[in-house]
């Protein structure tokens, strides 16, 4: 059966206000993005998001990171 986890799902896992790991940072501050797309799950959009969205997010390295770890879990 296909996981359907979205991408945010996956990413509120990771959230620990007492870890500075950049990946967790950007679970942190996903958390407080209002209108982050919560049900988006393809990489593409997700990226023009946090592109034009995520002044929170220092580098889309980080986001690329999360995502392979949201790939990983979901395969």
């Amino acid at each position: 059966m296909k996981n359907e986890m979205s991408f945010y799902q996956f990413l509120m896992t990771l959230r620990d206000p007492d870890d500075y790991n950049e990946v967790v940072q950007f679970a942190n501050n996903a958390f407080y993005d209002q209108s982050f797309p919560k049900q988006l799950s393809d990489y593409e959009g997700l990226s023009q998001y946090l592109e034009m969205n995520g002044n929170y997010l220092p580098s889309m390295t980080i986001f690329d990171d999360a995502w392979q770890k949201y790939l990983e879990k979901i395969q």
